[in-house]
């Protein structure tokens, strides 16, 4: 074993890496639990990965045999049916506990000088988590996920003079067929891990570089008492503790995709009229709830435009908002108040959705 380290050590630079081991510390105190929720993401999105990787090695991604290949793999492939429940469900876990992750980020104000790129980055890879389950939602190539699509894919239709441009691009022609899968297929296990792999490597670096942020409560409560905030070291005090929550996690899965395994339901066929309550996934059900509510025309523009607009708008001041923000009590107090009506907004649509919504 010494002379396997002495080895590395002369190619690699293992002592700076054991150093910066060693001196590694995380802010403890009241607020600290919040800390764990990136390492959450990151160990369903490592789910991800590994059962999506086991689960390339049966699909096909084609209209005639997506669906087939599927099912082959639920009831022919060994413990196939597990794989796929895994996936779907961590799949789920990874968007819920990401959008806990940013909220929490907003309350403890984390996204302040100098971690204005940690924020962007970690904005860019919520959208790409997003894109994740919207591409893979339509692979298994059911009657729920192609019609769901097909809602999901009209909405940029409003958008004047590049909206079709946009719909035509997403679907690959104008209709959801087998050109969508295709393209769906690419995106998912091509397009999107290539930009994760670069947004996600540079925000550990700057997670790294940085370290954990320490709440503005906390830092003026350790001025006011002239007593440095506690810490503990990360190994192996907090990386102990982030494994325990990566267990429990497990633990959730499995129990989740052994008693609720993930079904497949029927066939997707291009020619049959929509069943009745076709809905997009959870994690998307705020934003279609607030497109199907908005009145026909607002102040003689079509409301469907006006509500893209105002999503869009809020996408772009959530990315830029360590600029904005100048780090001042009162500006602290309207991005808590912001934060909090974002949050119930997401909450009361989805819920709507889920009880019916306006219909």
């Amino acid at each position: 074993m010494a002379r396997t380290r002495d080895w590395l050590a002369e190619r690699l630079p293992l002592d700076a890496i054991q150093a910066a081991i060693d001196h590694k510390t995380v802010p403890q105190h009241r607020h600290s639990f919040w800390y764990y929720l990136g390492g959450m993401t990151l160990f369903f999105f490592g789910v991800q990965v590994a059962t999506g990787i086991l689960l390339l090695l049966y699909y096909r991604p084609s209209a005639t045999e997506a669906y087939d290949s599927v099912q082959f793999i639920m009831t022919r492939v060994p413990f196939g049916w597990l794989i796929r429940s895994i996936h779907s469900w961590s799949a789920n876990l990874m968007v819920g506990a990401a959008f806990v992750h940013l909220f929490s980020v907003l309350f403890l104000k984390a996204y302040r000088k100098p971690r204005e790129l940690t924020w962007i980055s970690g904005m860019l890879l919520l959208f790409i988590t997003m894109g994740f389950g919207f591409t893979g939602y339509l692979l298994p190539w059911n009657e729920l996920a192609f019609f769901a699509t097909r809602v999901g894919t009209d909405i940029p239709g409003a958008i004047p003079w590049v909206g079709d441009a946009i719909v035509t691009f997403l679907r690959g022609g104008p209709q959801v067929s087998g050109a969508t899968l295709t393209r769906f297929y690419g995106i998912h296990v091509a397009v999107l891990p290539a930009m994760t792999t670069v947004l996600l490597g540079l925000h550990l670096v700057l997670v790294q570089y940085h370290g954990m942020s320490v709440p503005p409560s906390v830092e003026a409560q350790a001025a006011r008492t002239g007593r440095p905030v506690p810490s503990m070291p990360f190994v192996p005090h907090f990386a102990l503790r982030d494994l325990f929550g990566w267990m429990v996690a497990l633990a959730l899965l499995a129990g989740l995709s052994s008693y609720l395994p993930w079904e497949l339901g029927v066939k997707a066929d291009l020619f049959a009229a929509a069943p009745a309550g076709i809905r997009p996934e959870w994690y998307f059900l705020w934003t279609f709830q607030a497109l199907k509510v908005m009145p026909g025309h607002v102040l003689g523009i079509e409301g469907e435009l006006v509500a893209i607009g105002a999503l869009s708008l809020g996408a772009i001041a959530i990315i830029v908002l360590p600029f904005l923000d100048p780090n001042t009590a009162r500006s602290r107090r309207i991005v808590n108040w912001f934060a909090t009506v974002a949050a119930l907004f997401m909450v009361a649509m989805t819920m709507w959705s889920l009880m019916g919504g306006a219909e």
